[in-house]
């Protein structure tokens, strides 16, 4: 049941996009974008053994299934450039404008780091993937894409591997892909991963397909038959396809118990609306449908967009066939989702209520954006993704009819923050279907809310944080929250300062006047002396940095180290006598700057043209390709030396963390190298390289890091 895929070529992917794309200057462009990316991947080979050009050629492809815009053809080809490549933003954006560097940079900032364990690497994509989705949804579409080719090559890697990614995959990326309604590229996904994280349950529903393939499709086409007589019979212009139910979806079935009714599955194509009822009635006209097993998602579509008839008869032979009913542009919609209408923003392109449709669905993504401003420890994150966002809703009607979606589980609450923050923060009870029921009450479909308000009441309780089910109501209440807290924290930041000034003999005034005002803003990177208070207040801020801000004092020690080790360029250790090459005495030996091994990793060498042989760790991947110049190498019993390894630290930023990581090295007899620093938003990030005895000093070093407090995240990198 393995797909096979063709090979795609240049010629392959613009002979697709020219179906759709008609401007002589689209296709221009995604001409220089492929001659672009080949020339910066060239002589790069994937773990396959293909040219690295075959993966972005292979993404865009796929993405021309949905007729993707030219400008996320051009960045699903470039999508690996900024990462892989020496490339600047500020040189693409030169050569392919903004828009198209913009969707790079989005993939590049899901993509761009690697993680050790596990849980991190989930938490880490989570946070990255919802990132992208604020700037443009098309980021993520490319990801979808890239993802997808990935998991047809999963192969190449060791079945750890295959597990982890089969896992985040169908945690994270194919929920997305639903909510975008993007259902064939959702799919191929679950398929592929269920084929790697569970092999025994996917290969067994597999050859029970294949054992019953023939009767089925015997079985299938009797009934397109009888069924589009039946159509003919009333004029009614049709289309029928025998429809194939994924193996993801059949597991999924199996795993809760479920007997697989629609194994015999039909999809009917129509030209109208009103000809999707009438062959709907003439259906269980003939046919008796069985309870509760039909669903009208056209006169209520899923929040994907999708829209279809559902019921499931005993057809012909009396066998269960689950039927779908739905128009051609129902049918584009369901297999490409938010994508199928790329040019919705131009006048004239859709009609109104699809673009009303399309602005709700991409307000989706933008409040998933509230999740990453939240200050909540990484597992609640995770959680309030994977259980508020991306889990099952139910819909619930205002007293004036109109309908709400909430996430199953919600209560009143999030009911009336949806509605509105007022309605919210003044809320004092609820009727539910004209009966008054707690505020922890779960909602049901199809319950009739009303929420009764009181304006004197002071705002929202703390202990409904503990009741609300969605980001949004929860984010809404400690909103409120904290701007009661942050009117606090600057009465209290301004008394702080006032009676530490005063202890210390300085004029309020004085030290407030604009030119040191001025100083501390710019200092402290904000914007107004009210968020000095508060920050203050808080106990973010420490009166003598202020101080220091404004006298002029000398650089902090972590300045002091960060001035001595920047950008230092580091030294390997040279390796004389310390590598060991069976039959081989005298030969130059060089330890590899990419990976930096170090003594007790395990190592290859590779044989350099006139530079002797590189030594490498064995899971480096610039040797990956190289099978035909490698030589085994081992480390010497006994080494005397240092050697270089470099490892990137991710933290939340706060004072003298630096110096806490430095201090580590003195106990441990470690010498740090170099320190490059990267700062973003509340996040620090230090690349250090250090000299170590072997792979269990440095394991050793990772491990105190990791137990201090704000590290979000430890591993050993390679360039």
């Amino acid at each position: 049941m393995t797909k096979k895929h063709k090979m795609i070529t240049f010629e392959t992917l613009k002979k697709e996009v020219q179906k759709y794309l008609n401007k002589e200057e689209d296709i221009k462009q995604i001409e220089k974008a492929y001659k672009y990316a080949e020339e910066m991947h060239f002589g790069v080979k994937r773990l396959t053994g293909e040219d690295y050009i075959d993966h972005p050629l292979n993404v865009a492809y796929i993405l021309t299934g949905i007729k993707a815009d030219a400008a996320t053809i051009c960045a699903a080809l470039m999508h690996d450039v900024l990462e892989d490549c020496d490339v600047t933003k500020e040189e693409m954006t030169e050569l392919f404008g903004e828009e198209i560097t913009s969707l790079v940079d989005g993939v590049t900032k899901i993509n761009k780091l690697n993680f050790s364990a596990a849980n991190e690497a989930i938490i880490a994509n989570h946070r990255k993937i919802l990132v992208g989705l604020s700037e443009d949804v098309r980021v993520i579409i490319i990801k979808l894409a890239d993802r997808l080719h990935n998991m047809r090559s999963l192969w190449v890697h060791p079945p750890k591997k295959q597990k982890a990614k089969a896992k985040e995959t169908l945690d994270i990326l194919t929920p997305i892909a639903d909510r975008l309604g993007m259902s064939h590229i959702k799919s191929e996904l679950e398929d592929l991963s269920l084929r790697y994280y569970n092999p025994d349950a996917y290969y067994s529903i597999v050859e029970k397909l294949n054992q019953t393939k023939q009767e089925r499709d015997e079985n299938v086409l009797e009934m397109i038959t009888s069924v589009s007589t039946l159509l003919d019979s009333a004029l009614i212009k049709h289309e029928i396809k025998g429809r194939s139910k994924s193996i993801y979806s059949i597991y999924k079935k199996m795993s809760k118990g479920k007997n697989i009714y629609d194994l015999l599955a039909l999809r009917i194509l129509l030209n109208t609306e009103a000809d999707c009822y009438s062959a709907l009635g003439l259906i269980h006209a003939k046919y008796k449908p069985m309870p509760k097993r039909f669903k009208d998602y056209i006169a209520r579509p899923k929040t994907n967009m999708y829209q279809s008839l559902h019921t499931t008869v005993f057809g012909e032979g009396e066998r269960l066939y689950e039927i779908q009913i739905r128009t051609y542009e129902m049918d584009e919609v369901s297999e490409k989702g938010i994508a199928s209408h790329w040019s919705y923003k131009e006048k004239g392109s859709v009609k109104a209520n699809l673009q009303d449709e399309m602005e709700q669905k991409l307000q989706f993504f933008k409040s998933l954006m509230e999740l990453r401003q939240e200050e909540k420890d990484a597992e609640e994150f995770v959680n309030s993704v994977k259980n508020d966002i991306l889990k099952s809703s139910v819909y619930v009607f205002t007293p004036l009819g109109d309908a709400i979606e909430l996430p199953q589980g919600a209560t009143p609450i999030d009911f009336a923050y949806k509605v509105h923050s007022k309605v919210g923060d003044h809320m004092v009870g609820a009727i539910v279907n004209d009966a008054i029921v707690p505020l922890d009450y779960e909602l049901k479909d199809n319950d009739i809310v009303k929420i009764n308000t009181n304006n004197n009441t002071l705002g929202p309780s703390r202990e409904w944080l503990n009741i609300v089910k969605t980001t949004g109501a929860r984010n809404k209440i400690r909103a409120f929250f904290n701007k009661q807290d942050k009117e606090e924290n600057l009465k209290q930041g301004m008394e702080i300062l006032k009676e530490e000034l005063k202890k210390q003999r300085i004029n309020y005034n004085e030290f407030l006047k604009d030119e040191n005002v001025s100083k501390i803003l710019e200092t402290l990177k904000l914007s107004s002396i009210e968020e000095v208070f508060h920050l203050i207040g808080s106990g973010k801020i420490n009166i003598n940095t202020l101080l220091h801000t404004v006298e002029g004092e000398e650089d902090s020690k972590e300045k002091q180290i960060l001035k001595k080790t920047e950008n230092k360029k580091v030294v390997m250790t040279e390796a004389h006598n310390d590598i060991l090459i069976e039959g081989i005495d005298k030969i130059k030996v060089n330890i590899a700057s990419c990976c930096k091994p170090v003594p007790k990793d395990a190592i290859v060498g590779y044989i350099t043209k006139g530079n002797g042989v590189s030594v490498h760790r064995n899971i480096c991947p610039n040797i990956a390709s190289l099978e035909e110049r490698i030589i085994a190498v081992s480390w010497n019993d006994i080494i005397d030396k240092k050697y270089a390894s470099t490892i990137m630290i991710r933290a939340l930023k706060r004072e003298n963390l630096l110096l806490d990581i430095i201090s580590k090295t003195s106990g441990q007899n470690i010498v740090v190298q170099s320190i490059i620093s990267l700062e973003k938003g509340l996040d620090s990030s230090y690349e250090i390289t250090i000299l170590v005895e072997n792979k269990d000093s440095l394991e050793d070093f990772i491990r105190s890091i990791e137990s201090m407090q704000d590290i979000l995240g430890v591993e050993r990198i390679i360039k």
